[in-house]
Parts: C-alpha cells; structure tokens; sequence
C-alpha cells in the first residue's frame, strides 16, 4: 500500500477537503475486507486480557476472528518471530492538532486543505504505530476523518469523536447544558468531552460545578453518549459523584478523590508518557499560540512528577479501571505507545497491565469489549505484531512490524504465501 505524503494527500483532498462534492451522489460503499482465509502463524501471543497465548494458529475472514487453531488453506502470514496481540486502542487523541506549513502549531487561520492533509497523515501515523482505534476528543474536522474511514476504506485507524469539546462557567443554566448535549448528539458525535478544569497551564481551577456535571453526564446518558470528563483536583471526586465514565489527567487529586472514582466505577485515565514531554520537546512550536505560555510550560515541567505521582496512585489501587490515553497532540502522533513505557518506568504498572489497559480495559471503556480488544473468534482482526517481546522489554512497543485492522493488512514487510 503507498504510503507516500502525495498518496495521503490525494485521498485527504478527496475524502476530507471538498466534502460538497458529492452532493446529490449516492454513498459509495466500503470495499468489503478479504473472505479469506488467512491464516497467522504464531509462537507467542498475548491475548489483550491478560493471558499468553502459545502457537495459536489465527484464522481470519470477512473482517474477524473465526479460529485460535486453524487449518490450513488460503492466505498465510508467518507471525513466528514476534510478539502478537491485539490492536491498540487510544481513548484520548486529538488527530486534528497539528504543526502547519511553518512548523508552528496549526490555528484557524491554516487554509482548509492544509488541515486536511495533516490530520489524514495523523491518522495514518497512528495506525502504522500499531493503534488500529482512537479516540479523538476536541475538533468537529474529527467527524469527516471518522466518516472516511468508516464509510469510505479511508487508512487510519477507526475513529470515535466527541467533535467539539463541552466548556461554560458556575453561571452556564441547566438548560444550556442540556442544550450543549443534545447539540452534540445532532452533530453526530460519538462521546461527550467536557472540561470540568481549566488547563493545568493556566492553574487547573475547577469550571462547572459537581451539579453541572451531574446535568450534563446525565443528559449525555439520556441520549445514549458516554462522556469524558477532564479534571484536576477535586474535580476528580465530583466528576466521579456526577456520574462521568471517564476522567482524564487526574493530576494534583489527593488519595480520596481517587478512592471515590474507583468507587464510582470510572475509568481513570492519566499520562505519564508522551503528552507534556511532547510539549516540552516541541515548545518553541507551541509557544505564543493560545494559552502556550512560557509560564504554561514552566507549569507542566515542574509538575510532571505530580502527574508520574498521581498515575501511580491510580495503577496500585485495588479495583482501579485504568485505561490506556495519551491526550496526543501535534509532534505526538504515531509515538502513542511511549506512554506504555511511561506507565511501566513512571507508575510502576507491570507491562503485561500497561498492555490490557490499550486492549480489554480500553474496549470496556469505548462500551465496545464485546468485538474489540481480544484475541478469539468472533473478535474484530485488529490484530498487531511487535519485534521483541514486550513483557521483558517494554521498549518493543517501539517496533510495530505487522498491522491489521478489520481484516485488512496495513504493515507488513514479511512474506505471505497462499495453500490449498
């Protein structure tokens, strides 16, 4: 498959940049993924809830999982060498952030193909890091990167997106924040994102009260969305009281708020891994745009034991649902699974737990663990391939060799034969 920047441009511009142009067109239909079968030839398999798998014979057709022991006959790709599991899954991207054709990070300013090109080139270098499904929080662009995909044999990863994210003040009405809901459902997204902090770099004080958020995941319930919450502080406990499934950062939130959460049943999701050593690395590229400040960065630099502090809290608490994100923005795309290494080097958490947090606990938290997640018939093949093994070297992560998503090759510089 090319994977050229002219190639990823092409479909960019076609699929994203002139979506009028189809106008009065019927939808033009996904090319179906192979009948098959094919057949993946394993030695060592992690099964993404937590069990090794040795020599399973992995059979794929039709876009999913038919067997653990299969036969012989039609495709075969000799997987023996490496470490395989299934796909990644990403509960917190923003695919839409980018550096623009200055290296500066994009604003509303860039011209529309512009964006076009880079978010299609995000996605592609998500799903080539081994993240065959993301979550992307924070951009309506998100949706026409979602549908393409979808609908469209656009490459990347499948797309989950909260488009616009949900922000007011202690004076925002009820009303209005119903409204904020159900007009993100007619948008059509998929997930509601509300910011119940200020950014960490701008202090991390709380914006809606543990009421507001209560009104606004009960609507998002009422209308069938699930909901994220970002939250520093207290905001951790209320956001958790409120009935929110996912809380993100965590950072400055003392043991009890944690033990509410957990409590609670939400997801816990910090990171340690990539997303402020991201920044800090590409600063001068942020800088001066928005609320990038020198004293921002100053602020997330200082603080980063903080967030090491509070992941490690959240990975040794008993019960705790802590699931795999990394809040990727522009310079971090295609690097997500630093935040393994980050997890393991940072928090403590045991590879194998740092891995089922991007599997199993991951496709829990996108209400999808019954077809994401796992290696076993009837699962959806998203299916990856390391050189190394992670449970001894965490760093493998790094050396995504092999991917499949919904059956469909997208990595591989190995060889594939055909039996009979």
């Amino acid at each position: 498959m090319p994977t050229t920047r002219l190639f990823v441009t092409l479909l960019a511009l076609t699929a994203l940049a002139t979506p009028a142009a189809g106008a009065g067109v019927g939808p033009v239909p996904p090319t179906p993924p192979p009948a098959g079968p094919t057949v993946l030839l394993t030695r060592l398999a992690l099964d993404g809830h937590g069990h090794v798998l040795k020599d399973a014979r992995i059979g794929v057709a039709n876009g999913r999982i038919t067997s653990m022991s299969a036969g012989g006959g039609g495709r075969v790709i000799d997987l023996s060498g490496y470490t395989v599991m299934p796909g990644w899954i990403d509960t917190h991207v923003h695919l839409a952030s980018h550096f623009d054709a200055s290296g500066r990070i994009a604003t509303e300013s860039e011209p529309a193909v512009d964006a076009a090109m880079e978010i299609a080139e995000a996605a592609w270098a998500t799903l080539m890091g081994g993240f065959t499904t993301v979550q992307s929080v924070g951009d309506p662009s998100e949706k026409a990167l979602r549908d393409a995909i979808r609908d469209h044999d656009f490459p990347g990863p499948r797309v989950l997106t909260s488009l616009a994210w949900i922000e007011g003040t202690s004076a925002t009405t009820p009303e209005e924040l119903r409204a904020m809901v159900r007009d993100r459902k007619a948008q059509g997204a998929d997930l509601i994102k509300i910011f119940a902090s200020r950014s960490q770099r701008v202090g991390a004080t709380p914006t809606f009260t543990e009421e507001q958020l209560r009104i606004l995941c009960n609507e998002a319930r009422a209308v069938g969305l699930r909901t994220m919450v970002h939250a520093y502080r207290a905001q951790v406990a209320a956001a958790a009281r409120a009935g929110c499934r996912e809380i993100e950062h965590m950072t400055y939130a003392s043991d009890q708020d944690v033990a509410i959460a957990v409590r609670a049943g939400a997801f816990l999701s910090p990171q340690v891994g990539l997303v402020v050593q991201n920044y800090l690395e590409n600063k001068a590229r942020y800088l001066g745009v928005g609320n990038y400040t020198e004293e921002g960065m100053a602020t997330m630099q200082r603080d980063l034991p903080l967030d090491f502090a509070i992941c490690t809290l959240a990975v040794h608490t008993p019960g705790a649902k802590v699931v795999f994100s990394t809040d990727a923005t522009a310079g971090a795309h295609g690097r997500n699974a630093e935040e393994f290494i980050g997890r393991v080097r940072h928090c403590g958490q045991s590879p194998m737990a740092a891995l089922v947090s991007a599997n199993a606990v991951a496709a829990d938290a996108l209400e999808m663990g019954g077809h994401l997640g796992r290696l076993a018939p009837g699962y959806d093949a998203d299916i990856i391939a390391l050189d190394g093994n992670p449970l001894t070297d965490i760093t493998a992560v790094r050396r995504v060799v092999f991917v499949m998503r919904g059956g469909v090759v997208y990595k591989w510089d190995g060889s594939v034969r055909h039996t009979k």
